[in-house]
C-alpha cells in the first residue's frame, strides 16, 4: 500500500511537472511572439504616413480676427458712414467718398481666394505669375495714360523720366530691405517673405497716389462732377484684379483673408487722400500727372519681373507653363482695361 502510494504520488508529481514545461515552452513563445510583433510593429510605424494636421496657412485662414483687424473694419464702415454724401454735401465731400469706394474696392479682390484651399508650393507659384502678369498689363497702361496726357506733347518725356526715377526709386528701397534681414512682419515664416511682401504693397500704394490724382483731376476740369463719378467707377473695377494680385502674392504667407482683404484696402488708400488736394489744385497737380503716373509704372514693372516673376519660376520650376500664365493674366487684365476705357 505504501508502495502504492508513493507510485501514485509520484505519478503525481511527474504529472504536476509535466505540464510546467509545455508552459515554459509556452512562456518563451509568447515571449518570442510579442517581440516579432513589435519589431513589425515599429517598421510598420514608420512605414505608414503620419497624420496630417491642419496646416498653418489653412489654420490662419479660419483664425478668428484679432482686436486690431475688429478695429481696422470698424473704422472702414465708419468712415464710409461719415462721409456718404447727400443733396447738400459740398463737391469737396463727394471727391473724397468716391475716392474712397475706389479704395474700398481693391478689397473685393480676396473674394475669389475665398473658394481656393490651401495651395502647395506649385500652385502658389502659378498664382505668383497670375499676379506678375496683371501687375505688368497695370504698368504698361499707367505708362501709356501718362504718354498721352498732357497737351504741350511732352508727356511722353515727362512720363520717360516718371519711369526712371520709379524704378532707381524702388531699387533703392529694395535695397535697403535687403540690407535689414532681421525684419519680419507678424505671422511670416522669415525675414525674406517679410520683405517682399512689403515691397509689393509698397508698390501697389505708390502707383495709388497717381490715380487719386486722376480722380481729383477729373472732377475739377470741365465736365465736372459727371466725368468725376464715371472715372471712380472705372477706377473702383479696375482696382479689383490691382486687390487680386496683391492678394495672390500674400496667398500661403500665414495671413488670414480677412487680414489680406485689409492690406488690399490699405495699398488704394491714397486714392481718397490724393483726389481732394488734386481736384483743389488741378493746375498745379496737371503738370506732374505724366511724371507720377510714368513713376508708378517703372516701379510697379520692376517687382512684377524682378520680385513675382522670378519667385514663381523658382517655384513652378517650369518656364512655359510660368510664361503661359503670365501671358493669359496680362491679356485679360488688358482686355478689361479697354473695356472700361
Amino acid at each position: 500500500m505504501a508502495v502504492t502510494r508513493s507510485s501514485s504520488s509520484g505519478k503525481s508529481r511527474r504529472r504536476s511537472k509535466s505540464p510546467s514545461r509545455p508552459r515554459s515552452s509556452a512562456s518563451q513563445k509568447t515571449k518570442k511572439g510579442p517581440s516579432t510583433n513589435g519589431s513589425a510593429a515599429v517598421n510598420a510605424k514608420h512605414m505608414a504616413p503620419l497624420p496630417t494636421s491642419p496646416s498653418k496657412s489653412k489654420a490662419a485662414r479660419i483664425a478668428p480676427p484679432s482686436k486690431t483687424t475688429k478695429g481696422a473694419v470698424a473704422s472702414l464702415f465708419l468712415i464710409t458712414l461719415l462721409t456718404f454724401p447727400t443733396s447738400s454735401s459740398s463737391l469737396t465731400l463727394q471727391v473724397f467718398f468716391y475716392g474712397w469706394l475706389t479704395c474700398l474696392s481693391t478689397g473685393l479682390g480676396v473674394l475669389p481666394l475665398v473658394l481656393l484651399g490651401d495651395l502647395d508650393d506649385y500652385w502658389l507659384g502659378l498664382s505668383n505669375a497670375v499676379a506678375s502678369g496683371m501687375m505688368m498689363s497695370a504698368s504698361y497702361s499707367l505708362c501709356e495714360e501718362g504718354w498721352t496726357s498732357g497737351e504741350d506733347g511732352t508727356g511722353g518725356l515727362r512720363t520717360v523720366l516718371g519711369i526712371g526715377i520709379g524704378l532707381a526709386f524702388i531699387y533703392i528701397t529694395k535695397s535697403f530691405l535687403d540690407a535689414h534681414e532681421s525684419l519680419k512682419l507678424e505671422g511670416l515664416p522669415d525675414g525674406a517673405d517679410a520683405r517682399r511682401l512689403l515691397l509689393i504693397v509698397f508698390v501697389m500704394t505708390l502707383h495709388s497716389f497717381s490715380e487719386g490724382v486722376g480722380i481729383g483731376v477729373s472732377f475739377g476740369g470741365p465736365n465736372g462732377p459727371k466725368l468725376g463719378k464715371f472715372i471712380s467707377a472705372s477706377l473702383a473695377v479696375h482696382n479689383v484684379p490691382e486687390g487680386l494680385a496683391v492678394a495672390v502674392a500674400m496667398l500661403g504667407k500665414g495671413f488670414s483673408l480677412l487680414v489680406i482683404g485689409l492690406w488690399c484696402v490699405l495699398t488704394s488708400l491714397p486714392q481718397p487722400l490724393m483726389a481732394v488736394p488734386s481736384f483743389l489744385f488741378v493746375e498745379t497737380f496737371l503738370p506732374i500727372l505724366p511724371v507720377g503716373l510714368g513713376f508708378a509704372g517703372g516701379a510697379m514693372a520692376f517687382v512684377a519681373v524682378g520680385e513675382l516673376f522670378f519667385e514663381s519660376l523658382e517655384a513652378v520650376k517650369d518656364a512655359r507653363a510660368v510664361c503661359a500664365v503670365v501671358f493669359v493674366s496680362g491679356l485679360a487684365m488688358r482686355i478689361m482695361q479697354e473695356m472700361l476705357h
